[in-house]
């Protein structure tokens, strides 16, 4: 049975040459997420920014302007209103009211008795404090940054300080990238798209480690190559697999964005994402950085071998 292949065997591309372009388009996306971040900031969902959510189950598609219209009547504030996978299901969320949670429980009450006819049942009713969604945001936040660290601090122990530091600034891009598109799509920003976030980083750091590997590898082995040379070797070597294994995430993700319904679109959204942005980082951002940073590729010893395979001590010798 043939074998199909998607990417030459033995490949020789010259990423390297385009390590300025790469670097401006990382410099960009970076750039571009802190200016919306900045401008619009994110949606965040009831875990982070206090309120009540109350997702209801109509006879037929519910008719969202009317839900609309009745709940603004009643002036609780801020009130948005959306779909939630089958059109017949619908997510109501409130801003938080005014005083303690029997405020809350009151305005939770004062919307049901105004929506009870349309509706056929109520799925679930969630209030989350303002304390406690202030503590999950600066858990959050803590947790991703103490993830990056210790990222860094493992890299930096199995490698050098110029691989880790390559490493934290491609962590740091995916991240502030994936920030920027959920700023930009306005995707609903909760616990479950912080946990893509992290995900994210884990990927994108083992997609990492592999390539840095390689380069290490191939800087033992061929000291008589350039540093360019040694970072092409080991990008060419590892490029199917890291194509491969990408393209094979995407399409469980896409699986899963399309027919694994709304309570995980965001989450999956957020990964699908990822998985491009951190290919990119890994081979445009985290190799080109090491190039950046001073790595050395020194002849040393009289066993080294060059991109021949050849010994420098088998140089000049006669081959029987």
């Amino acid at each position: 049975m043939a074998l199909i292949r998607f990417f030459p065997e033995k490949p020789n591309l010259d990423f390297l040459k385009t390590r300025r372009i790469t670097l401006a388009i990382a410099a960009l996306i970076l750039t571009g997420s802190m200016v919306c971040f900045a401008a619009i900031g994110l949606n965040f969902g009831i875990d982070f920014r206090g309120g009540t959510l109350i997702e209801v189950e109509t006879d037929g598609p519910a008719n969202l302007p009317e839900f609309r219209s009745r709940l603004t009547a009643l002036d609780l504030g801020e009130v948005t209103i959306q779909e939630f996978g089958e059109p017949n299901n619908i997510l109501i969320n409130i801003q938080r009211q005014e005083g303690d949670a029997e405020a809350q429980q009151e305005a939770i009450e004062e919307a049901k008795a105004e929506i009870d006819d349309m509706v056929v049942s109520y799925r679930r009713t969630e209030f989350v404090g303002p304390k406690v969604g202030e503590e999950l945001r600066e858990a959050g936040t803590l947790a991703t940054l103490l993830a990056l660290l210790g990222i860094a601090v493992y890299v930096w122990f199995r490698f050098e300080w110029q691989f880790a530091g390559a490493a934290l600034l491609a962590l740091v891009h995916d991240v502030i990238g994936t920030i920027g598109f959920f700023t930009v799509t306005q995707i609903e920003f909760n616990l479950a798209t912080l946990a893509a976030v992290l995900t994210i980083a884990g990927y994108s750091i083992n997609d990492t480690v592999v390539i840095f590997d390689r380069v290490r590898e191939s800087a033992r082995k061929y000291k008589s190559l350039h540093v360019t040379q040694v970072l092409n070797k080991a990008l060419n070597e590892t490029m199917a697999r890291t194509l491969m294994t990408s393209l094979t995430t995407l399409l469980a993700l896409l699986c899963l964005y399309f027919f694994g319904g709304e309570v995980i679109r965001g989450f999956t959204a957020g990964l699908i994402w990822g998985i491009v942005i951190g290919t990119f980082s890994s081979v445009g951002v985290a190799v080109p950085l090491l190039y950046y940073m001073g790595l050395k590729n020194e002849p040393s010893g009289s066993n080294t071998q060059d991109d021949t395979g050849r010994t420098k001590a088998q140089e000049g010798v006669p081959q029987v």
